[in-house]
């Protein structure tokens, strides 16, 4: 069983905003599907390519993440090396992407929440890059709505995105 999940904040006035990336990220992947609030998360369940996968959206906000988190993990028995994290990255730009496992929380306090709880770095996480503004602080920065321009280029990569969830869910992200 593998865990994808995408980082961000519940409710309409964070919708398109910079921390939720990750809501994003998994809303073009899975299009319209039927969430479940389930687990302190928005939850669905389904089989790909012949594995039971689960995606889940926390419902805790970004800073609480871990807790959803780690319930869906511990309920389900899901091995650290079968979680997908999909987060925002300040320190990439826009357009640009990652994936990294193994790394520390680089200030994300989503994934600061996740690596307390499941009390490991080691899961896989796509990280989207979303920039800096010096001159404006970093929770407004983050909380602010994505300029169209900006979407544009992030949304270019979601087929990219939608690629290395597959490959992930295939066991093979080394692609």
């Amino acid at each position: 069983m593998k865990l994808v999940v995408g980082l961000g904040n519940p409710g309409r006035e964070y919708k398109n905003t910079r921390h939720n990336i990750g809501f994003m990220v998994l809303d073009n992947y899975l299009g319209k599907v039927d969430w479940k609030n389930k687990m302190e998360s928005n939850f669905y369940s389904t089989e790909v390519n012949s594995e039971d996968v689960i995606f889940i959206k926390p419902l805790t906000y970004m800073n609480l993440s871990g807790m959803a988190v780690s319930k869906v993990v511990k309920f389900y028995k899901i091995k650290i090396e079968d979680i997908l994290v999909i987060q925002d990255d300040l320190d990439l730009k826009v357009g640009t992407y990652k994936v990294k496992k193994n790394s520390s929380s680089g200030g994300h306090n989503g994934i600061k929440s996740i690596i307390s709880e499941l009390s490991s770095e080691e899961f896989l996480r796509i990280k989207v890059g979303i920039g800096k503004n010096s001159l404006m602080p970093t929770d407004k920065y983050v909380l602010a709505k994505i300029p169209d321009e900006e979407l544009k280029l992030i949304e270019s990569n979601f087929p990219k995105f939608n690629e290395l969830i597959e490959n992930f869910i295939d066991g093979n992200i080394e692609k």
